[in-house]
């Protein structure tokens, strides 16, 4: 056989691979957007320096020199005031239920303490995140405050919850949310399309069940493998990375379980999308990645552009960091962190109406 009739040959396939890729729209899509997304993802979204970092402020000498030193501070674009309280264990209030990353306390004697060799506040600094932590710490060598003889720093700084900045700390619980993530929407995302494709759909059909009761028979036994994993992921982290559970195992079993709901329930609309179990996984790629990398798992959301955030507030995995990482590590309670608990109450009831609608028992 000659080399002109092979490569002729080759030059069909290809012709029929190049066409049969144009026909379908799913896959030429992820070809264009999985860089295009990644490119923006990484390029705009991720951003290690943080800025404007939510604090409170206890300004206890309530003079203007103190007030232009707050002024001067939230001017460098680090730390925004937020809040203005009266007493040190209301910023630590807040700090535990998530309103504020960081509080600065001045004191009633600022005006003595500029005159002697001792720092002129101290910042309160949620230590859960070791990125916001170090750039806190780093607020405590103020440039713009010069220094003064004998003081090594003009801010003292207490780092609660993680003193010693482990990254296991922050790591482990974000960790909870990243595998239920994968393993819940992946789940799910195949279940119709796997009816489908295995020709179970006719047999549903003929039978009185409803799309909604269909939907949440689908999502049940899910929640039992969620809940495992959730126990394996918290049993290990605590035996062998030391990581500290200070808060209820109930409180966060009830996070726990609205967040697989939520994502069982997105999984089911991709599953509602696609018309097979390829298309169902590329679709999710496009779920996982930015639930990976916009959530707060990997890159404080806090550094990040504001339309970004909005794009992570849309996501069940950001809502869930804030939940796992504030009942575990800061004690606080789903009614303190009731937003985050709500959405994905809410997420959870929108998604599986749309599912529901989606599904229409029939056969396309």
């Amino acid at each position: 056989m000659s080399l002109a009739v092979r490569l002729r040959r080759i030059q069909a396939i290809m012709v029929k691979e190049f066409r049969q890729l144009s026909r379908d729209r799913l896959t030429f899509a992820m070809v264009i957007m999985v860089p295009l997304l990644q490119l923006l993802l990484f390029g705009y979204a991720i951003n290690t320096k943080v800025r404007h970092i939510p604090a409170v402020l206890v300004d206890q000498a309530q003079t203007g020199d103190s007030r232009a030193l707050a002024a001067r501070l939230e001017a460098g674009g680090l730390v925004i005031f937020t809040e203005r309280l009266a007493r040190p264990a209301e910023a630590e209030v807040a700090i535990v239920a998530g309103r504020a990353r960081a509080a600065l306390v001045l004191p009633a004697d600022l005006a003595r303490r500029r005159q002697d060799e001792r720092p002129l506040g101290q910042w309160l600094v949620d230590g859960t995140d070791p990125l916001l932590a170090g750039a806190l710490l780093r607020q405590a060598a103020l440039p713009e405050i010069p220094p003064r003889p004998g003081v090594n720093a003009p801010f003292a700084v207490t780092l609660l919850f993680n003193p010693e900045q482990r990254a296991a700390v922050n790591i482990i619980p974000g960790l909870i949310g990243v595998i239920l993530t994968m393993t819940m929407v992946l789940f799910t995302a195949l279940a119709v399309v796997r009816e489908r494709e295995r020709g179970n759909l006719e047999w549903l059909i003929t039978t009185p069940v409803t799309p909604m009761e269909l939907m949440i028979g689908k999502i049940v036994p899910y929640i039992f493998a969620g809940l495992v994993q959730l126990v394996i992921i918290v049993a290990l982290g605590v035996a062998l990375f030391d990581v500290p559970m200070n808060g209820s195992p109930l409180q966060l079993l009830l996070a726990t379980l609205l967040f697989i709901a939520a994502s069982l329930v997105l999984g089911l609309v991709i599953s509602t999308l696609a018309r097979n179990q390829l298309q169902a996984m590329q679709m999710t790629v496009f779920v996982l990645m930015p639930s990976i990398l916009l959530s707060g798992f990997m890159f404080p959301y806090e550094g990040m552009p504001i339309i970004a955030q909005w794009l992570a507030e849309a996501l069940p995995a950001t809502h869930y960091m804030r939940l796992a990482r504030g009942i575990l590590l800061r004690d606080a309670s789903l009614a303190t962190l009731a937003p985050d608990a709500l959405w994905l109450a809410g997420f959870t009831l929108l998604g599986l109406m749309v599912a529901a609608r989606r599904f229409h028992k029939r056969l396309d």
